[in-house]
């Protein structure tokens, strides 16, 4: 898999606007990952994979809910392919942890890509298959249709950008972005 040199331009017309669900661990440093990419036109943090309707931040920490948080990412496909994306993803988070990132534990936490479409499956295969000869262990990141998606309550959104001094943040969030930003730079504002 190439590099990808990003294309600068104006869109004219239709553009090729996809959304993806992903999960890493918290949120918020996935959200913090995509939020200045290009090609990136939204992040929002949510909910999916679980049971229960409509479930709070507080129903899905207790892991009883079977959701995961995820993040809903909007992106146009000419100038940042989801491969490109799921590379980004799979740099944001240890996708060999099961159910698992640092010290959030509970399948709430687990590396999954919920597709919906056959191609964005097909995508996330590939990229998984090219990327775990990077990686001692397996790769665990579940892949699986959307099925439902519950968007988290507004204080989430943006949560790393509007809360810097965080602890959490500053312990796990910032050195994350970090590394994210340092590996992937030309992929950025």
């Amino acid at each position: 898999m190439s590099r990808l040199l990003v294309k600068h331009r104006i869109i004219v017309g239709e553009s090729m606007s996809e959304k993806i669900v992903l999960g890493g661990g918290c949120f918020w440093c996935v959200e913090g990952a995509f939020k200045e990419l290009y090609g990136v036109s939204e992040v929002l943090p949510a909910y999916a994979g679980g049971n229960t309707e409509n479930p709070t931040y507080e129903q899905v920490c207790s892991g009883q809910t079977g959701h995961a948080e995820v993040v809903q990412v909007s992106f146009d496909s000419e100038i940042i392919p989801l491969r490109i994306l799921l590379e980004v993803f799979f740099t944001v988070h240890d996708p060999t942890q099961l159910n698992r990132q640092g010290n959030d534990i509970g399948t709430q936490y687990r590396s999954c890509i919920l597709f919906s479409n056959q191609k964005q499956k097909s995508d996330a295969e590939a990229v998984i298959a090219y990327l775990q000869q990077n990686f001692v262990n397996d790769i665990v990141t579940e892949v699986s249709e959307l099925t439902t998606l519950y968007i988290a309550e507004n204080y989430h959104h943006d949560y790393f950008e509007n809360n810097p001094t965080n602890p959490y943040c500053q312990a796990v969030v910032s050195p994350k972005l970090a590394k994210v930003r340092a590996k992937h730079a030309s992929l950025y504002k």
